[in-house]
């Protein structure tokens, strides 16, 4: 289970949407209203917008005991790969550009959603998406609650074996290669996996999703 590491409140001067926000976890619709209440506020977080290949650039808008927030900007060299959001249900609702959403499906072709500026969606801890930019200038806002702590990232081993991989929040998600579970092939090897960008070794810090 994630910690429960007490979070610090709002300062006196943080927005009105912020500290209006009810002392308990939010569900997944609740977290849809409110990062679609943030698009209409555009000083809450245009000035944090950028964009890189290398890397997705972010920003915190805020955190707290039960919620974050999150500002993501993507090119279309930026991809998340498959994962999830542990015990988090979340929103994100796209403010430019274009994303993809693509859900797994076994046995057949994998959805794909193109979620464009001004749409939203949000789901429950047992939603396993990627999401990857349709256009070199996509900016979405994503919320979770309970906050982000662990995420789960899946590969596909060179045996063809599916495993979950649990990360940091703290660690930018990119596709894993079959090499990153090589070390998980036999149960009870304790092998560690060697560093792979989005996992616990990396040296890069970006926020889960």
């Amino acid at each position: 289970m994630s910690p429960e590491v007490p979070a610090a409140p709002p300062p006196h001067d943080a927005p009105a949407l912020f500290t209006a926000l009810p002392a308990r976890n939010l569900g997944k619709r609740e977290l849809r209203t409110l990062v679609d209440r943030l698009a209409l506020a555009p000083g809450l977080w245009r000035g944090e917008v950028a964009f890189s290949d290398a890397e997705r650039h972010y920003a915190s808008l805020h955190r707290d005991t039960y919620v974050d927030i999150w500002l993501l900007c993507w090119t279309r060299q930026n991809d998340t790969g498959w994962h999830d959001h542990d015990l988090s249900s979340g929103a994100v609702r796209v403010v430019q550009g274009v994303l993809t959403e693509s859900n797994p499906r076994i046995g057949g072709a994998h959805l794909a959603t193109a979620v464009r500026a001004g749409a939203s969606f949000c789901f429950g801890p047992d939603h396993i998406h990627r999401l990857t930019g349709a256009t070199d200038d996509a900016v979405s806002l994503h919320a979770y609650s309970p906050p982000l702590w662990r995420l789960g990232q899946y590969a596909i081993t060179e045996d063809g074996l599916m495993r979950r991989l649990p990360v940091s929040y703290a660690d930018e998600l990119r596709p894993l290669e079959p090499a990153a579970c090589a070390d998980l092939r036999t149960p009870g090897s304790g092998a560690t996996p060697a560093a792979v960008p989005g996992s616990p070794g990396s040296s890069f810090s970006g926020p889960g999703y």
